[in-house]
């Protein structure tokens, strides 16, 4: 089954522009292409554009999910050269110029844009997923939300200090910006917005651990600033641990093993006890990549994402662009050697706009010029009234911390939601839960169908309890 093709008044077919994804990158490609004379169809698996900078503010309660998504219909309600599908690519038939999709549609294009994302990488230990959820979707961030609700829950309800202690023990792994972010939140929630409201725990004792394998955290930012952080999470309360392996995550915790010293392997493993352990340390390029590759004469690097020419076409395929975290493409700045594009989303938007407008170069009969990124900088906030800052400018690096650097990430991210009313929306509940440290997206849905101690093994649920016990209330 294929969709009919739209005309022109005249009865001529328009080019078609297939564009899979609708995150930072597949949206300003469909936006650049608002006045072109083609017929776009933007197909992605999820209703909705997801802001993904702040999707831990979701998972840790701070926003609710309507504050940072938009549907993708209403995005586009004002482009008439534009479709929009709900549906799961399956797979692209190259030759015969067609995406796939699970419900056997199949959608026919002259230009195709593939903007797929990327996925949790656990370096090909997959088995720990089950107990150490990524962050990529709302999905992910309810999950994550629930597990650390429910967390403090059942610490609540636990009699035995050990088995409570592990519910009170919180491990994110991975010291880039969403585990920093990750880290600090926590350590702000357990100190300031859940004491008072349990009877038999103190949240504020609730350990927060960050587990980074290299030798420091933020390593996209300058040592300067990446000290600065660590430092800012600690005093926040948050345990950071660099140098430490993680080689095994199960129900009950992780084992972490430091990093060789001298040349040597550490034989000092060991364990940390944990109920809740959140992963924050890989991602890996859509599976759509090596299917891509494999009918093509493209290749992909170790995360799986597509090698692609300087104008982000594939090799041999100019009707074919790959952007965002699914590309592995470099920045072409005349009288510079090229340099690795980075996975973050101005990135992600600047391919969007280049493909776009290289599609259209093609129409006209030109070849599609390099793609050249700008780098505006890096920036993550830490917690309440911490942040980092790594900008460029023609003057040159300008890097600060702390409290200015806090204000210039919240404006930042503010203005570039999507949306005049998630601005307003996310601005002023920030606004009140700093001025009154509460977090009210605190809701946790489908309790009932949960297995009863969730978390614990069968031969756990009734030891030590008392009545009414832990298994009363699940």
């Amino acid at each position: 089954m294929t969709l009919p093709t739209p005309s022109t008044p005249a009865g001529s077919p328009r080019p078609r522009v297939v564009i899979i994804g609708c995150g930072f990158g597949g949206l300003e490609a469909a936006r650049a292409l608002r006045k072109a004379a083609v017929d776009v169809t933007l197909v992605d698996r999820a209703n909705h554009h997801l802001f993904q900078p702040l999707l831990y503010q979701v998972a840790t309660a701070g926003l609710s999910a309507p504050a940072i998504a938009a549907p993708i219909r209403h995005l586009f309600r004002h482009q008439p050269n534009a479709t929009v599908l709900l549906g799961d690519v399956t797979g692209i038939d190259v030759a015969a110029r067609t995406v796939r999709l699970q419900d056997g549609l199949a959608l026919p294009y002259d230009h195709l844009i593939v903007a797929a994302g990327a996925t949790h990488s656990y370096f090909g230990h997959d088995e720990w997923a089950p107990f150490a959820p990524g962050l990529k979707t709302l999905d992910d961030a309810f999950d994550i939300r629930s597990r650390i609700l429910l967390a403090l829950e059942e610490a609540e309800k636990e009699p035995d200090p050990a088995r409570r202690s592990a519910w009170l023990t919180f491990v994110v792994i991975g010291g880039g910006p969403t585990g920093v972010e990750m880290a600090g939140t926590l350590a702000e929630i357990a100190r300031h917005t859940l004491p008072g409201e349990f009877r038999h725990i103190d949240p504020a004792t609730a350990r927060i651990l960050l587990v980074e394998g290299s030798d420091r955290v933020m390593q996209s930012m300058p040592p300067a600033l990446s000290q600065r952080a660590q430092e800012q999470l600690e005093k926040l309360g948050v345990e950071v641990r660099v140098n430490a392996r993680v080689t095994g995550i199960d129900a009950h915790g992780l084992m972490v093993q430091p990093a060789p010293t001298g040349g040597k392997e550490s034989n000092d493993s060991y364990r940390i006890h944990s109920k809740c352990v959140i992963w924050a340390a890989g991602v890996a390029a859509s599976p759509l990549g090596r299917q891509l590759a494999e009918g093509t004469s493209a290749s992909t690097d170790r995360a799986g994402r597509v090698v692609v020419e300087p104008d982000l076409s594939l090799s041999g395929h100019p009707e074919i662009s790959v952007i965002g975290d699914l590309a592995s493409a470099q920045s072409h700045v005349p009288g510079r050697a090229p340099t690795a594009v980075p996975g973050v989303s101005p990135a992600a938007k600047q391919m969007g706009r280049t493909a776009a407008a290289n599609i259209l170069r093609r129409l006209a009969g030109n070849t599609g010029q390099p793609f050249r990124y700008r780098d505006y900088g890096n920036l993550a906030t830490i917690g309440r009234n911490a942040a980092v800052v790594d900008l460029s400018s023609p003057l040159g690096p300008l890097r600060f911390s702390g409290y200015p650097a806090w204000l210039f990430w919240l404006f930042a991210h503010v203005f570039f939601l999507i949306g005049f009313r998630n601005r307003v929306v996310v601005l002023l509940d920030w606004a009140w839960a700093y001025w009154s440290f509460a977090r009210y997206a605190r809701v946790v849905t489908g309790l009932a169908s949960r297995p009863a101690e969730e978390g614990h093994t069968p031969a756990e649920a009734g030891a030590g309890a008392t009545a009414p016990g832990p298994s009363a209330g699940h």
